[in-house]
């Protein structure tokens, strides 16, 4: 049974109106900036959220979550503010966005199977991705399936991006992740199933900061009454 259900994804810059616009077109969201230092994407329902916190840091480590899109071409996307990393090794393309953040970019022609915007969502760990995808899966109520090296979710209730993959890689964790997922759900009832509180609800913020069994931070809003 789940505990917890998706409630919207956080994409951390420095400069949020820019990054706005950016994701904001590469999502086909609209941007609301709300002139508290945060930039709100809009879209057809309230899962499709995305929010851009100002941070003072840029980017400095390789992204340990990234968004995976779909989109008409690379040249379209390079023309919103993206560069190319790598063009060769994949059947995708690598690229970064304007403030250095990875994205994996599938070139489709657009269908209604296969819409331009959102696509997956990527979660990496230097530890078993397979637990960790067991352990989401069982947390959002989610379909799991296990591949030889890497793990998704899918029929995840009210996400707007077709799976959650969890693939391995070797460097440790270091540093914040700078994208992260938000979820509606008891903070208890997470802590029993193995997440970890970095913050509590205080004067600044209403919801409680988490980190899931391999260290990726997560926040979660108590559900309303």
């Amino acid at each position: 049974m789940a505990i917890a259900t998706y409630k919207d994804l956080s994409i951390d810059a420095v400069d949020p109106d820019r990054m706005g616009r950016f994701w904001g077109a590469l999502l086909r969201l609209e941007p609301e900036s709300r002139g508290d230092g945060l930039v709100r994407l809009v879209g057809p329902t309230e899962q499709h959220t995305v929010w851009h916190a100002r941070v003072p840091e840029p980017v400095t480590v390789k992204q340990r979550a990234h968004v995976d899109v779909r989109a008409a071409s690379v040249k379209d996307v390079e023309a919103l503010g993206a560069t190319v990393v790598d063009a060769e090794s994949f059947s995708w393309t690598v690229m970064k966005d304007p403030e250095g953040g990875e994205l994996c970019v599938f070139e489709t022609p657009g269908s209604p199977e296969k819409p331009h915007g959102m696509f997956e969502l990527i979660i990496a760990t230097d530890q078993d991705p397979k637990a960790l995808a067991r352990w989401w899966a069982e947390v959002l109520g989610a379909e799991l399936h296990e591949e030889e090296e890497f793990a998704y979710i899918e029929e995840v209730p009210g996400l707007p991006f077709e799976t959650i993959d969890f693939v391995p890689v070797p460097e440790p964790k270091t540093v914040k992740n700078r994208i992260h997922f938000d979820v509606d759900g008891d903070a208890a009832a997470l802590t029993a199933k193995g997440a970890t509180v970095l913050r509590e609800p205080d004067e600044t913020i209403s919801w409680t900061v988490m980190a899931d069994p391999h260290g990726n931070e997560f926040c979660v809003f108590a559900p309303e009454a």
